[in-house]
């Protein structure tokens, strides 16, 4: 079982990022997905998702192994012009993972969201992570639509200090963060209810990840992203 982003973890996940992002990383609480996975691996490429494959060419090293805290680099597509990137936060299997991306799903049906580990599945048909299926909130499933990617971009040592130093300042504010916004929505919500307890409630998510596996792979999901 693996726990969803639910929209209030979305939000309070984007909260404690923004409130421990560099200055000028935020603007208007709207992340965009280069800066923020940039922020999260310590990979320093600038630029547009699409560009960030070649430029890792001689930089960093590249492939088509998942690895947590790899950047899964995405081609762009007719409606996704500009190409996505997403930082790889666990390995499930050889041809399952969770990712962090930002301004993927509308989340309370607003854009620029974070969403912190969500299922990526390998729907290749020689097992390369060339053709994926993404984890699209609004449906509560992998979206129906099918994503060519490039592959993977290892951090180097240097990047691993880097993502290792943004992450613990955001975890170390995000407790106090999330507390803040969780007793907010107790006293609104459930006056008199532990603000903990409400959080825990609203992130309880669990799904059967065989079955989206199963769905992905036979192509029979009608949803789309």
């Amino acid at each position: 079982m693996l726990k969803r982003t639910r929209t209030l973890v979305g939000t309070l996940t984007a909260a404690a990022v923004m409130a421990f992002a560099p200055a000028g990383a935020v603007a208007d609480a709207y992340w965009q997905c280069v800066p923020f996975a940039r922020l999260i691996s310590g990979i320093q490429i600038f630029g547009d998702a699409r560009t960030w494959w070649q430029q890792a060419t001689g930089r960093y090293e590249t492939g088509v192994q998942p690895q947590a805290g790899a950047v899964l680099c995405f081609k762009p597509t007719a409606r996704m012009r500009l190409g996505h990137v997403a930082v790889v936060s666990q390995v499930l299997t050889d041809r399952v993972v969770q990712i962090t991306h930002a301004n993927w799903s509308p989340i309370g049906g607003s854009r620029g969201q974070v969403e912190k580990d969500v299922t990526v599945v390998d729907v290749s048909a020689e097992g390369d992570w060339s053709q994926v299926k993404v984890w699209y909130d609004p449906n509560r499933d992998l979206g129906g639509s099918t994503y060519a990617v490039h592959g993977f971009i290892y951090p180097d040592a240097t990047a691993r200090v880097m993502a290792a130093s943004g992450m613990s300042r955001l975890q170390n504010g995000a407790i106090a963060v999330a507390q803040s916004a969780a007793s907010q929505m107790a006293s609104a919500v459930r006056p008199g209810q532990g603000a903990m307890s409400v959080l825990s409630q609203a992130a309880d998510s669990t799904d059967a990840i065989a079955a989206l596996i199963s769905a992905a792979l036979r192509g029979d999901s009608s949803s789309s992203r």
